[in-house]
């Protein structure tokens, strides 16, 4: 079993949080970075390891520690990648993509490691894939999926932590232009407008 494979079976046990951040999320990531990965000069499998441990801690959405989970996953990290062959060089690279990767620490990753990363979990933000958690997220905390007065926040600010449709303008409409990587703007620009075209549709529902 190679070292990728060994971290799959230790991660997959320590990311049982909820639906939007399981396993199966990280796989979709892990397949996001693959395809980006063709088009890029970079290290594969510093990304690949940064994908497998970018949500080892995942504060739920109501804790207070939420922002923090980026972070917190970069430490443990270090921990988990010392049991592996991996130089301290390596282990600080991915720890350091890690750390950076969340749109909630509003950076820009310095390598193209942490760049590539925080493009493919973007990815799974968005298209259908991205309704799908939103929504997901959104019942867990018991939100309403909009607000009766103004669902699509014409005349009002977004408020994600009250009404679950917010959370389109708030951050998903927003990461399109976010991408650092060639291939991930093209993907996300697809993706995105498969969020439009939902609204479109709700628009006529409501």
């Amino acid at each position: 079993m190679n070292t990728l494979d060994s971290l799959k079976d230790e991660v997959k046990e320590l990311t049982k949080h909820d639906s939007a951040h399981d396993f199966e999320h990280i796989m979709r990531v892990y397949k996001n970075a693959e395809k980006i990965c063709k088009q890029e000069k970079v290290n594969k499998n510093l990304v690949l390891t940064s994908i497998l441990l970018h949500d080892v801690v995942s504060y739920p959405k109501s804790d207070k520690r939420s922002k923090m989970s980026s972070i917190h996953s970069a430490k443990k990290s270090k921990l988990i990648l010392k049991k592996y062959d991996y130089s301290d060089v390596e282990i600080m690279i991915i720890s350091n993509a890690i750390r950076d990767h969340s749109f909630s620490q509003n950076k820009t990753p310095e390598t193209m490691e942490g760049k590539i990363l925080q493009d493919a979990d973007r990815l799974d933000a968005l298209g259908a894939i991205g309704i799908a958690r939103v929504f997901a997220t959104g019942g867990s905390l018991n939100r309403p999926f909009y607000n009766f007065n103004d669902p699509f926040c014409k005349k009002r600010n977004p408020d994600d932590k009250t009404w679950t449709l917010d959370h389109f303008y708030q951050k998903l409409f927003k990461l399109e232009s976010l991408m650092n990587t060639k291939s991930g703007k093209v993907e996300a620009k697809k993706r995105t407008r498969v969020l439009k075209e939902f609204l479109n549709q709700l628009k006529q529902e409501l």
